[in-house]
């Protein structure tokens, strides 16, 4: 069954508790997503904390994939550029399907969910986002269109002794 995909949800405590578990979910499985495992829900709050004030501010958008059962399944976040030269684009921050869904094409369809709501954006032109070396899931990307837009080598501190590179991926919608 295909996940129900919403933009813009309300935010309740159900959706904030369910945003919760699925960023803990995902970093403890191993998920490049900000955090290393093992992390808890009350690490990841003043993060969740910091999207939702940016949604308040009208700076980011919400997308939420459901699963069959009404859970939070997947998500993204969608932040609008403030820099005058620079608001043709947007980012996709936090893009997580939940580890028990993976394999079954949500990942996919989540990406389509990201393009067409930034295709119902405004001015909006090009997807960008950024991604941990070493994982694989630029590979991912790129089998959705996205376009390698060059990297950092090193720009991230999994741990002592194990930097990856911080690899910038777009997809162009126009």
């Amino acid at each position: 069954m295909a996940l129900r995909f919403e933009l813009d949800p309300a935010i309740g405590p159900e959706l904030r508790d369910g945003l919760l578990a699925l960023w803990a979910d995902v970093s403890d499985a191993g998920g490049a997503v900000g955090f290393v495992p093992p992390v808890s829900p009350q690490e990841i709050r003043p993060e969740l904390v910091k999207h939702f004030v940016a949604i308040a501010e009208g700076r980011m958008r919400l997308l939420v994939g459901y699963d069959e059962e009404g859970a939070v399944a997947a998500t993204a976040f969608l932040a609008f550029n403030t820099h005058r030269l620079m608001r043709h684009w947007i980012w996709a921050y936090t893009v997580m399907v939940h580890p028990k869904h993976q394999g079954k094409g949500y990942g996919r369809d989540l990406m389509a969910a990201v393009e067409e709501a930034a295709r119902g954006f405004d001015g909006i032109e090009l997807i960008r986002l950024t991604c941990r070396g070493g994982t694989g899931v630029d590979r991912f990307y790129a089998s959705c269109g996205y376009k390698d837009g060059g990297r950092v080598p090193g720009a991230i501190r999994v741990a002592p002794g194990d930097d990856r590179d911080d690899i910038t991926m777009y997809l162009p919608l126009y």
